[in-house]
């Protein structure tokens, strides 16, 4: 028997791939793309909806398509279209009700269903009709934003190994241990460069020579942790520097790995405990650092009332 389909894992698994290979997708706040990420439609033209339009968002992400067009292997044919040799279908899932007789009481009963079933990109198929081709990949566009000298330095004097090319991704690389970034000037503004760049510093402070956060394995729910303690890392850093974070996407961001974490609330103070580790260890190398007294050495504080 095939096992069940596990959609949840499926969709997390799909969303972590997506991070792993850079800031996760509505965290991009420059020009540049492997994929045109349209809204992804069926062969008749029928806009995908719900959890299908994340799944294969992700996919064409992932693999850079740049179609929005997605289909079985007997609809390309029927268009004319071949699959080539050696592609990957990606899944989607039909969701639906219908009706059961209670074998007990003799009523119907409605019962919803899942069912997933797999689908290839129009860039994975040959000879089919011109409207289903893709846009080509948008190049990085130089927006003309400018560093902040200041800011330089100190992400700078932490010493962390931060590297710069024409690869639109951003994201921090624990074997090599440094971090990539798009250039500046792609980026729509110069807070949204350094935003992404203190969460990816946040994940550098991971690294065994430092925090060592990543010593309990690498498994979804481990990595979904990482991602709170970098986003809500990168905030403190932010606000330490004296700079606005975007508290609105953070929450959202936060809120949605939460549930990749089964809603356990609890996690958010473990989360920012290891943050604020994160946060000082930064300011710290970067010569901004506030040494906080330790509880049993502040003042008494005064008691709450009853």
């Amino acid at each position: 028997m095939a096992d069940k389909f596990d959609l949840h894992a499926h969709v997390t698994n799909q969303i972590i791939r997506a991070m792993e290979a850079g800031t996760a997708p509505w965290r991009k706040p420059w020009t540049g793309a492997t994929g045109g990420a349209a809204f992804p439609r069926r062969a008749n033209g029928q806009p995908y909806q719900g959890i299908n339009v994340v799944m294969l968002w992700l996919e064409a992400a992932e693999k850079g398509y740049s179609s929005a067009f997605w289909m079985t292997y007997k609809q390309a044919q029927e268009l004319g279209g071949q699959v080539r040799k050696g592609e990957k279908s990606a899944t989607v899932v039909k969701i639906g009700r219908f009706e059961k007789k209670n074998e007990e009481t003799g009523e119907k009963e409605e019962r919803g269903f899942a069912r997933a079933y797999r689908v290839f990109n129009a860039d994975q198929i040959e000879g089919l009709p011109e409207e289903f081709a893709g846009k080509p990949a948008e190049a990085p566009r130089d927006l003309g934003t400018e560093a902040d000298p200041q800011l330089d330095a100190f992400f700078a004097a932490t010493g962390a190994r931060i590297e710069t090319s024409d690869d639109p991704k951003a994201f921090y690389h624990l074997l090599k241990d440094h971090i990539h970034m798009p250039p500046i000037a792609t980026f729509h503004s110069a807070s949204g460069y350094y935003a992404t760049l203190a969460h990816e510093l946040t994940h550098w402070t991971g690294h065994s020579s430092r925090l060592d956060r990543f010593n309990k394995g690498r498994d979804r729910e481990a990595y979904a942790f990482e991602e709170l303690i970098a986003e809500i890392g990168s905030c403190m850093v932010y606000a330490s520097l004296g700079l606005a974070p975007d508290f609105d996407q953070t929450a959202a961001y936060i809120e949605s790995w939460l549930k990749a974490l089964k809603d356990d609330k609890r996690l958010i103070f473990t989360a920012a405990s290891a943050a604020q580790a994160a946060c000082n260890l930064i300011l710290e190398r970067g010569g901004r650092a506030k040494v906080q007294p330790e509880a049993d050495e502040m003042d008494e504080a005064e008691p709450l009332a009853a």
